[in-house]
């Protein structure tokens, strides 16, 4: 087993922990996903942790308790589609355990730079917006169309779960367009099912990083503590902030980018020293 990298958890940890885990959980709520990117760079430059390994898997703990809370708002508010996304998580979890599996057998500083390379591929995608679609019809799937939407939902959930297991993150920013590309789901119902696949990606990529001792407990607790509390504020802010929220996301996208830029750089640096 790994030794945690926080050796106590003191008052300037404890603080850390939850001052990150309020920011994705604000993030979250005022944007709708790609806050759990940050899961890992917070973690390691601003809570402390050392190993990338124990950041991803920590990490994933936080993204998949925030998702459940998060599924469990939706689905009251009927914006979630269960058999879309249970397909989808079908063929998901496999992927996610063999990502997990993969990130794990790669150098810790290596798989650095590669996900800040990921992270300033998110903050290009942000920087598009999120769209409808013109034309997009709530689907459900059924007899009659299951034989077509269920490959497509099969292939999208392999695909993006390996991505979602090996870097330790929810995958909210690639779930979202490959639900509305497989099974034609609106934004507004691609989001909430795609919290189906966040929670079920995250707990296998926490299950898979913690039988290796990757994981720090107390942070995670005190981290998705945080997270409660950042979601239930950005929840209060949200309506305020709607007419402003095109801005958020600029903002988001370009802190984004600057970490994954700074992310990749101290990567590298590590493998070159």
């Amino acid at each position: 087993m790994r030794r945690r990298e926080v050796k106590s958890l003191d008052a300037l940890h404890l603080f850390a922990a939850l001052a990150s885990g309020a920011v994705i959980g604000g993030i979250l709520s005022l944007l709708g996903a790609g806050g759990s990117i940050l899961a890992v760079p917070l973690l390691l430059y601003v809570v402390g942790l050392e190993d990338p390994h124990t950041a991803i898997g920590t990490g994933a703990a936080a993204v998949a308790a925030n998702a459940l809370m998060a599924l469990w708002r939706h689905a009251e508010l009927g914006n979630v589609r269960w058999s879309c996304g249970l397909v989808f998580v079908g063929a998901g979890v496999i992927g996610a355990y063999l990502g997990a599996m993969l990130g794990k057998a790669i150098d810790g500083q290596l798989l650095l730079m590669a996900f800040g390379g990921v992270m300033i591929l998110v903050g290009a995608l942000s920087l598009r917006g999120g769209r409808e679609g013109h034309g997009a019809q709530p689907v459900r799937m059924t007899r009659a169309n299951a034989l077509v939407l269920a490959p497509r939902l099969s292939l999208a959930g392999f695909g993006v779960g390996g991505a979602s297991g090996f870097f330790g993150i929810g995958g909210g920013f690639l779930i979202v367009p490959a639900l509305m590309t497989a099974a034609g789901l609106p934004m507004s119902l691609a989001m909430g099912t795609s919290l189906v696949a966040v929670a079920a990606f995250g707990l296998t990529a926490l299950a898979s990083y913690a039988v290796s001792g990757f994981v720090d407990w107390p942070v995670a607790a005190v981290m998705t503590l945080g997270g409660f509390g950042g979601a239930m504020a950005g929840a209060t802010a949200s309506a305020k902030l709607a007419r402003n929220r095109q801005a958020l996301s600029l903002i988001f996208a370009a802190v984004v980018m600057a970490s994954g830029v700074y992310v990749a750089w101290r990567g590298w640096s590590a493998l070159q020293g």
